[in-house]
């Protein structure tokens, strides 16, 4: 390993990479296997953060570390320089151990912690923003104020409340008294009992008027009291919000990235144009756009690129030790998209048009509806993309019936789908798939060797909004996701598992195998949780559900060839 610190690049010996061609292309960031060029550097860059022992930051694989366990996702650029040498940038997302200056790795695009930076001084007034408003919010006067209004206003409803009852009990008995009066009572004597009675309502109502009149009276003192503080209050959080507003568009302004072309675009040019309008937090902090910048600055050739996990795993989303990942899409995506403008770049595997030579597999089929077994790598329905699915091909063999979708399997899981063929039958099954009675058994193989035999899963899952279709755990917004498990088959290094999921979450499964909280075992070939392989194993077994003609229970099974 040769490394040019001055230049933060590392050069292969010409012995490691002796025989192995050039990418004719770069890499397509968000679905690749990396490079053979790209691999060996991310295993040098690994075996470095191995041996390392000066970085202070706790990524969470040794139990006697101090701080909070934190995984981080590392990349690697393969470049050519100005003289035609092959070597390696290295950059890690964020920041590490608290800084951005280490001399293996590139810099940010921007560095917001560099000394007297306006970014630093902005914070600086910020906080002493903060520290007015936590003074304000702590004085004892204005707490005490602030209770006793709180108290006063629970006690004048409370009080408001009983005298009123208490009207309407005086109110309900007045009108007993005029019942049971009317009759014994002479014309003259029913006048004066009904002027006496006047009387006491009146003097009930101004009771309630002089009630409410004190209560209003004391309360507005106490708001006349808490008012400067109130005052003061929000003049300095719409400092601090116009100060935390004007200091994002500094940075947004300052995060200005570099195509090959020597055309530079800022964050909010580019995300101004994205269903966000403005960036979302860290976006331009990854490895990869870091990685491309420091290369065009110093007229370096972009050859391939490679992003690996390294060190514990988050809590809510998929990340494993040492394993590679693409590109996030909701903050890279749009930066990639200009700072690889122009240069051509590998396949993108998911437009592929997969299994488009295989014919649907028919299970059953009648009047009302046709059962099939869709291969892995088909669509259910047609994608923005990709128009080859079970509908298209449905339709292609029913040239009078249009196929009626009742529900969807992901595009690389196999297995039993139903669909309709009258809209009597889709609302028939569409309602027995919301109310949950149909039976769903599937099959995977996960990628290790399960210690138990069977069990219960339920994690609450989201939406990934910055990395679609990525889920998340997420145990304040997430929705209850339930999945019982049992194994059939333990192989050397796999296992195969039945799953009856009990919620219909998307990714469900997916998730409950490869989370830690779940199996912590991602199904063989799942691109997305685990490692790409020939397929996914993940296929749909059985299922279970109630004809919508003849109403009897009618049940399917399809072996998986996995």
């Amino acid at each position: 390993m040769s490394i040019d610190k001055k230049h933060r690049i590392t050069y292969f010996p010409e012995a490691t990479i002796e025989g192995i061609s050039l990418p004719a292309r770069f890499t397509f960031p968000f679905y690749y296997e990396p490079h053979a060029l790209a691999h060996i550097a991310a295993k040098e860059l690994q075996q470095y953060l191995d041996a390392q022992t000066h970085l202070d930051h706790n990524f969470g694989l040794h139990t006697d570390q101090d701080g909070m366990a934190i995984g981080k996702m590392f990349g690697v650029l393969v470049v050519q320089d100005v003289a035609g040498r092959l070597g390696y940038l290295s950059a890690f997302s964020g920041k590490l151990a608290n800084s951005n200056d280490h001399p293996l790795f590139v810099p940010p695009v921007f560095d917001m912690l560099a000394g007297n930076s306006f970014f630093l001084q902005g914070i600086v007034h910020i906080n002493s923003v903060n520290d007015r408003v936590k003074a304000i919010e702590a004085d004892d006067h204005y707490r005490q104020l602030k209770t006793d209004l709180d108290r006063g206003t629970i006690q004048s409803r409370e009080e408001i409340a009983a005298f009123r009852t208490q009207l309407q009990v005086n109110r309900a008995h007045r009108k007993q008294v005029r019942i049971a009066q009317k009759p014994l009572l002479t014309p003259t004597d029913y006048d004066a009992l009904e002027a006496r009675l006047v009387k006491q309502s009146l003097h009930d109502k101004h009771q309630l008027n002089v009630l409410i009149s004190q209560w209003e009276q004391a309360l507005e003192a106490l708001h006349t009291a808490i008012a400067p503080y109130e005052v003061e209050l929000e003049a300095l959080k719409n400092e601090r919000k116009d100060r935390s507003a004007d200091l994002q568009q500094q940075l947004f302004i300052q995060y200005s990235f570099l195509n090959k072309d020597g055309i530079f675009k800022s964050l909010h040019e580019i995300f101004s144009e994205t269903a966000f309008g403005k960036p979302p937090a860290g976006a331009g902090e990854c490895a990869t756009p870091k990685l491309l910048q420091y290369a065009f600055v110093h007229g370096y050739k972009p050859l391939a690129m490679a992003e690996f996990w390294w060190g514990a795993s988050p809590k809510s989303e998929i990340r494993k030790h040492q394993q590679y990942y693409p590109a996030c899409t909701g903050k890279c995506k749009p930066i990639l998209a200009h700072m690889l403008e122009g240069i051509p770049l590998d396949d993108n595997p998911l437009l592929r048009v997969p299994e488009a030579g295989r014919e649907l597999e028919i299970v059953y089929e009648d009047e009302s509806l046709v059962v099939v077994n869709k291969p892995a790598g088909l669509l259910s329905v047609p994608g923005v993309n990709i128009k080859e699915s079970v509908y298209t091909r449905l339709k292609d063999i029913w040239t009078a019936t249009e196929p009626l979708i009742v529900h969807r399997l992901d595009m690389d899981t196999s297995g039993l789908l139903v669909v309709a063929k009258t809209p009597q039958a889709h609302r028939h099954i569409q309602r027995q798939f919301l109310k949950g009675t149909v039976r769903k058994r599937y099959r995977a193989l996960l990628s290790k060797v399960l210690e138990s035999s069977e069990g219960e899963i339920s994690l609450p899952l989201t939406a990934d909004l910055y990395n679609r279709p990525r889920q998340l755990v997420c145990f304040k917004t997430g929705r209850k996701s339930i999945t019982r498990w049992k194994v059939t088959t333990r192989y050397h290094d796999t296992t195969k598992v039945d799953f009856w999921p009990l919620t219909g979450r998307t990714h469900q499964l997916r998730m409950h195998s490869a989370h830690e909280l779940g199996l912590n075992a991602p199904i063989v070939g799942d691109d997305l949780y685990g490692t790409v392989s020939t397929r996914m194993c993940l296929h749909a077994a059985t299922l279970e559900f109630i004809h919508p003609k003849t109403k009897e229970t009618v049940s399917f099974t399809a072996g998986e060839d996995f």
